[in-house]
């Protein structure tokens, strides 16, 4: 009898959520390829060839082989960058763009494989305008919201919205005194806009008066809500002040929450939302990679089986 397909989890060395899932996989029999594409080339090899009947080859790792035309899922988490510090800034650009689009594009092109999540997928998925437009189309409700370079633009929406909030388009991080920062969620007055706003992209959206947030986890077909309760505009910002409590989605969302995954073709996501007086739910976003594993811990949710399903393939 043949060997079973692997899984492949494309992940940084250090995540633990990959660790728990990788354990679980090992756990239920299924071979597991761990690699991150930034070990590429120096401990990741690849070899593929297009062929008549499709795409073949095997990725290396210093412990494990694939097969490509055998992957039976693919978990895309949080790989490391491709780096080429031994070259100049020339040829170091030139080798990363053709790993990108070498590996990279092998990585994407798989046959048969099940994608947690696609990779392409994701980058359409993290462009903020596209995410709440998404979720207009697939039935949430979405706090007005303007993307906007132009000072005057954003300090007219302030003046008719009245409590509005600034976040990033993405986060990158910063490094202030050698420590990683990111920008942070912020209320913002008509007298906070500067001349500054023109220098770039920036999103303002309309501050939701709620009385507790809630993450949603979709894996596959399954759908697990978590209520957080804390007194903070960004949950995020400190985990020690959060209350969870498993809670059940009022009618349509779970449905929108399905359309909007098949909208960007997902089949994983972490949604956030905002809980008004009335018990609205209203959409912030959506990650394609977001962390879950924690909320496991805290509520007993059975979210490790239900993403070792998924990737193992194995019908419900």
């Amino acid at each position: 009898m043949s060997e079973p397909r692997p899984v492949l989890v494309v992940t940084s060395l250090h995540d633990p959520t990959a660790d728990v899932v990788i354990r679980e996989l090992h756990d239920r029999g299924v071979p597991v390829v761990r690699l991150d594409s930034g070990d590429f080339p120096a401990s990741l090899s690849v070899e593929a060839e297009i062929t008549s009947s499709g795409l073949r080859g095997r990725l290396r790792t210093p412990s494990r082989t694939a097969d490509l035309a055998g992957v039976r899922s693919l978990y895309y988490r949080r790989p490391t960058g491709f780096a080429f510090p031994h070259l100049d800034e020339q040829d170091a650009r030139y080798a990363v763009t053709q790993a990108r689009y070498g590996l990279g594009g092998a990585l994407a092109s798989l046959p048969g494989c099940l994608y947690v999540n696609h990779p392409h997928r994701i980058g359409d998925a993290e462009f903020k305008p596209s995410g709440p437009v998404a979720a207009v189309s697939a039935g949430f409700l979405v706090p007005p919201t303007l993307i906007t370079s132009s000072p005057d633009a954003a300090r007219a929406f302030i003046k008719q919205h009245g409590s509005v909030i600034y976040k990033p388009l993405y986060n990158p991080v910063y490094r202030i005194d050698g420590v990683s920062s990111v920008v942070k969620i912020a209320e913002v007055a008509v007298e906070d806009i500067d001349d500054g706003v023109a220098g770039t992209a920036h999103l303002f959206q309309q501050r939701v008066e709620k009385t507790s947030d809630v993450r949603v986890t979709v894996i596959g077909d399954q759908v697990f809500a978590v209520r957080i309760d804390s007194d903070l505009l960004d949950w995020r910002t400190d985990y020690s002040r959060l209350r969870y409590s498993v809670d059940t989605p009022p009618p349509g969302v779970t449905e929108a929450l399905h359309a909007y995954l098949s909208h960007f073709g997902l089949v994983f996501g972490a949604f956030d939302f905002a809980v008004d007086r009335a018990g609205r739910w209203w959409f912030l976003e959506c990650n394609p990679s977001g962390q879950w594993y924690w909320l496991e811990d805290e509520t007993g949710l059975p979210m490790l089986a239900a993403m070792a399903d998924l990737l193992e393939r194995k019908s419900r």
